[in-house]
């Protein structure tokens, strides 16, 4: 196996089977309450964080991990090479940071290898990235054949989903108070896909179970069937776990992808997507 360590920004939300597989590092963010300050999965979980997001007339304002967190974690690891996964560059600053830390790393040290991969994506879609890179590692693919397969990752991924409520879009000022309350009212479920880095709103349906049975068109219809057997798929869920449960089990019984899995969505997708959101991201 290559003496490669793996190591991801707090935005990417992992079902518990990858995290406990793959063991990456996580440089972990901080999520702020108005004075009240938590580093994510630390002081604060994801139920805890949904609940004082529910209770907040204000959205919860989430920052990149400082230059300083990643410095540590490059200096403490004793691997020869490390590959450093992070949010989209296109809505955090995270990955510059993680590319400036490496540069301030290797004027001291040159003992390593640093890769910085801007995954153009997050949350569960960057999970299945680091999931295809730990098997590419484990058969013994050095750095340059990953990262080569990598970019080709970034084409292949299929990410969407479906918001349950725009009460987060309204209070963060992206969508019309007046119209998303009528939006709400009228029970529209809003279709978004996440692609070249940006979260875009493509459809909207009237009620959960349309709004679903959309989700599942769209992503049927990107998906080679031929290729199903190869391919990972993850439910993610904001604070939702039986809707989650219900749509593994569809998924399990109609469907054969390799692995079915199931991710929690954390504070950076989650203070988008508002709760009862569900995700699905397929590699």
């Amino acid at each position: 196996m290559s003496n490669i360590k793996i190591i991801t920004d707090g935005s990417c939300d992992f079902p518990k089977e990858i995290l406990e597989l793959v063991d990456p590092d996580i440089v972990r963010i901080n999520v702020a309450f108005g004075e009240e300050s938590y580093i994510s999965g630390v002081d604060i979980d994801e139920k805890m964080f949904y609940e004082k997001m529910g209770e907040s007339k204000e959205l919860p304002k989430t920052s990149s991990p400082s230059l300083e967190r990643f410095l540590e974690l490059y200096k403490r690891e004793d691997y020869e090479e490390i590959i450093v996964f992070t949010l989209t560059s296109k809505l955090s600053s995270t990955y510059s940071n993680a590319v400036i830390s490496k540069n301030m790393y290797l004027e001291e040290y040159k003992d390593k290898r640093i890769e910085v991969i801007d995954t153009e994506s997050g949350s569960i879609g960057a999970a299945l990235m680091i999931l295809k890179t730990y098997e590419l590692i484990k058969n013994g693919k050095n750095m340059d054949e990953i990262l080569e397969a990598v970019e080709q990752m970034k084409k292949d991924i299929i990410f969407y989903g479906t918001l349950n409520t725009l009460e987060n879009a309204i209070k963060g000022g992206r969508v019309n108070p007046i119209a998303g309350k009528l939006i709400n009212a009228l029970n529209f479920k809003v279709i978004i896909k996440i692609d070249e880095g940006l979260v875009k709103p493509i459809d909207k349906a009237r009620g959960e179970g349309n709004s679903l049975k959309k989700l599942f068109t769209y992503i049927k219809n990107s998906v080679d069937i031929n290729e199903i057997e190869s391919k990972d798929i993850i439910v993610g869920h904001a604070n939702c776990p039986e809707k989650a449960e219900k749509i593994k089990k569809f998924i399990e019984d109609h469907y054969n992808f390799e692995k079915t899995l199931i991710a929690n969505i954390g504070p950076i997708m989650g203070t988008f997507t508002a709760e009862g959101a569900i995700l699905i991201a397929v590699l």
